[in-house]
């Protein structure tokens, strides 16, 4: 069983920067891939970012550029570096990993970016 906690949300302002971070523990050795998905109200989740334990990454169209993802394999933590945040960034971020091929999310976090 893997367990993930989120943290590093919070309310900012237009055009300024969070670091997201998720740690996994439990009874593991190590994480094929880790990322990030979120879910803003009254829409469907959707993928953020992702980076397999080899460092391959893949972003969604609307946060190339502004978001950069990161992970430490010895702690089985995943980061997120988001920068010019945006209004449309508002939404619930949660946390994902890959273990002996079963998915696990965290609770979230919550990221609200105000005009």
């Amino acid at each position: 069983q893997v367990q993930l906690v989120e943290s590093g949300g919070g309310l900012v302002q237009a055009g300024n920067s969070l670091t997201l971070s998720c740690a996994a523990s439990g009874n593991i050795f190590s994480i094929n891939n880790m990322g990030w998905h979120r879910q803003a109200p009254g829409k469907q989740r959707e993928l953020v970012a992702t980076m397999s334990r080899g460092g391959s990454t893949n972003y969604a169209d609307s946060v190339k550029g502004r978001f950069t993802i990161s992970r430490d394999n010895a702690k089985n933590t995943v980061y997120l570096q988001t920068d010019s945040l945006k209004p449309d960034d508002t939404a619930l971020y949660y946390c994902y990993a890959i273990y002996q091929s079963h998915v696990y999310w965290g609770q979230g976090t919550q990221v609200t970016v105000s005009s």
